[in-house]
């Protein structure tokens, strides 16, 4: 009997956002001032151009339904080796199960006091996982 193959979704049929809000004004200036400032090491590290900067942008990290649930969006992420195009396309979302190739430096911006970006809560089969727990897997 031959198997179906399993039709494991890609950037593409995945969501590219949950709908919630910037919490911090100064998000997107910090940012911007990262990218710019680190980009000409990058590009010394990569002249090949294979790297991938994310900003706001959701890293799917585990399938489940709803597939918000295995996301995180951090506030700006750098993953070594991968191409920032996708068949010539702009990523919505970097996916790990297609990539197998983790983000080297994970970043939030701190809003508030901070708990959000520090909760340590392991995922279950109810609740979404605390984002420093996710982080320190990858």
């Amino acid at each position: 009997m031959p198997s179906t193959p399993i039709n494991i979704p890609d950037h593409k049929q995945l969501p590219e956002s949950d709908g919630t809000f910037v919490k911090n004004f100064q998000e997107h200036p910090q940012s911007i001032v990262l990218t710019s400032s680190i980009t000409p090491i990058l590009e010394k590290l990569h002249p090949d151009g294979r790297y991938c900067i994310g900003q706001d942008s959701g890293i799917y990290w585990r399938l489940i339904e709803p597939p918000e649930k295995g996301a995180e969006a951090p506030d700006w992420f750098y993953v070594p080796n991968v191409s920032p195009l996708l068949d010539g396309e702009y990523r919505r979302s970097y996916v790990l199960w297609k990539e197998f190739v983790a983000p080297l430096i994970a970043i939030e911006f701190v809003s508030g006091n901070g708990d959000e970006e520090r909760d340590t809560t392991p995922p279950s089969e109810t609740d979404k996982a605390g984002k420093f727990w996710v982080y320190e897997q990858a």
